[in-house]
């Protein structure tokens, strides 16, 4: 298991990373974080309102099942948010340079660390 810290670790050491956080979407705070391509704080609490709006839209369409994860795709960079399984309320987030990163590899390593995220 890992903590939040080793998570974000974990993150921050994907090729390409900017920015890696672990964020409790319920009330929009950073619980951790790693690198400095981003404002985390403030991408903490716009993107929990990103996840919040998403689940209301799925129970508005009746949509069953949990959301795997969202990308956002910019000129030059990636945003990957994974919401947490076993910590509800919680996910992880990560900022790639998009010349630099694998989208494949670093949407399997953070999925690999959301499971290994210790429950809290």
């Amino acid at each position: 298991m890992l903590t939040i810290s080793d998570t974000v670790n974990g993150m921050a050491n994907i090729d390409g990373a900017m920015g890696a956080a672990v964020v409790d979407y319920t009330s929009g705070m950073l619980l951790g974080s790693a690198g400095s391509g981003v404002d985390l704080e403030l991408a903490a609490a716009g993107n929990s309102e990103v996840v919040k709006a998403k689940l209301k839209v799925m129970a508005s369409l009746g949509v069953q099942g949990r959301i795997e994860d969202i990308l956002i795709t910019l000129e030059s960079q990636l945003h990957i948010i994974c919401p947490s399984i076993s910590n509800e309320g919680l996910f992880l987030y990560l900022v790639l340079n998009k010349s630099t990163s694998n989208l494949a590899l670093a949407r399997r390593k953070v999925h690999d660390l959301e499971k290994q995220l210790q429950r809290i």
